[in-house]
């Protein structure tokens, strides 16, 4: 199977695009990026959705919802599929734009996005948090730590197979980041 016959379909995209919440300039560059071979059909799409002003403030019907959580559940399917590594699209930017959302210390966010944390000590909330801030989810997440790949998918020359190495729970990764105690137990609860 070739790679095109992997990538949704124009409608898909639209379709998924429509849905956002948000449909201003950085969505809209995210789509453009992820999918410039519908670029015409999204900005075509985008200047639409941003003339029209909906007043209808009515809840969704039950079978609209489902239509729409059909869709999304879709797309986010495309995309996990198309995205092996859904943290390697960030740049230096958006890892510290994570770290300030996270209210956490960059060191830490290294440490996560290089597997350098146990996956199984992240507290569920704070991974819900990290997968929100990097515009992925948690299945990817999880998909990702699993994976086989290399951390920070660097080159190196090595006599042997590089390998991530020893991992830290997200309590220790936190202490050698220097976060004082009280915000260590508010990043490790469970609710809030």
């Amino acid at each position: 199977m070739s790679a095109d016959n992997a990538r949704p379909s124009c409608e898909s995209v639209l379709d998924a695009f429509a849905v956002e919440s948000e449909h201003g300039r950085a969505t809209l560059q995210r789509y453009l990026e992820l999918y410039p071979e519908y670029a015409g059909e999204l900005i075509d799409l985008s200047r639409e959705l941003s003339r029209a002003g909906v007043n209808d403030m009515e809840p969704l019907s039950p079978a609209d919802q489902s239509l729409i959580d059909a869709a999304w559940g879709q797309h986010k399917a495309a995309v996990s599929t198309t995205t092996a590594a859904p943290l390697a699209s960030l740049t230096v930017d958006d890892w510290r734009a994570v770290a300030s959302e996270l209210d956490v210390p960059r060191q830490v966010v290294t440490a996560l996005r290089e597997k350098r944390i146990a996956l199984a000590s992240i507290p569920v909330r704070f991974l819900k948090q990290f997968a929100d801030a990097t515009r992925s989810s948690i299945d990817q997440l999880e998909a990702f730590w699993s994976a086989d790949q290399l951390a920070g998918a660097r080159s190196y020359k090595a006599d042997g197979k590089p390998s991530i190495g020893d991992q830290v729970t997200f309590e220790q990764a936190l202490i050698e980041a220097g976060v004082p105690a009280e915000k260590r137990a508010s990043l490790l609860a469970e609710a809030d």
